[in-house]
């Protein structure tokens, strides 16, 4: 079986191969397919489903996407799905971290969850799957590892921030991880692998 996954993000790659070992996941760029859809859902799931949707319609083969974010309670839930942009531009770490802190700035409840849904769609079926990890956000970045808030995240799990944990680590907790090994359970019982 192939696999397109919705992205050309080579540390959700990483993940995504790691967990479904043996199979052959595709980036979208070595699949030949330059695909953006807008992503105007307005939640974690309706995004994947968005983006499995328009991949599948290109390829016509099996295709992974997921959709995250932190979900922050003193904020109401934000950054949620506009984690990746949350001061203004797609991808901008340093700035989305700065916007955090700013916004928690003198706040005693700091607790946050990293929420991520997984969508697997091909012509015989589509299939969704939750993943969480629960923790606080810091009040200065810990470490440099990993990509996005994970310098700036505390796992409960882990008795330590992302930014220090190792990607094994990492993976062993992740919302993305948790979230691709229920997929994974899942189709298995689907005999979809």
């Amino acid at each position: 079986m192939e696999i397109i996954a919705a992205t050309n993000n080579a540390n959700k790659l990483r993940e995504m191969r790691e967990i479904f070992d043996g199979i052959k996941i595709l980036s979208l760029s070595e699949a030949g397919i330059e695909c953006d859809p807008e992503e105007n859902g307005s939640t974690f799931e309706e995004n994947a489903l968005i983006k499995a949707r328009a991949i599948f319609e290109i390829a016509r083969k099996p295709v992974l996407s997921d959709d995250s974010g932190l979900i922050v309670n003193a904020l109401g839930g934000a950054p949620g799905i506009q984690s990746a942009r949350y001061a203004g531009t797609h991808g901008d770490n340093e700035a989305n971290n700065a916007k955090l802190l700013r916004e928690l700035d003198g706040k005693v409840d700091r607790s946050a969850e990293f929420v991520s849904v997984v969508a697997f769609m091909s012509d015989k079926c589509c299939f969704t799957a939750i993943g969480c990890v629960k923790g606080e956000i810091l009040t200065h970045k810990v470490g440099e590892a990993g990509f996005g808030y994970d310098p700036l995240f505390y796992s409960h799990d882990l008795k330590k921030s992302f930014g220090v944990a190792t990607a094994q680590e990492k993976n062993s907790v992740s919302h993305r991880g948790r979230a691709l090994r229920n997929l994974r359970k899942i189709l298995q019982e689907n005999s979809m692998l």
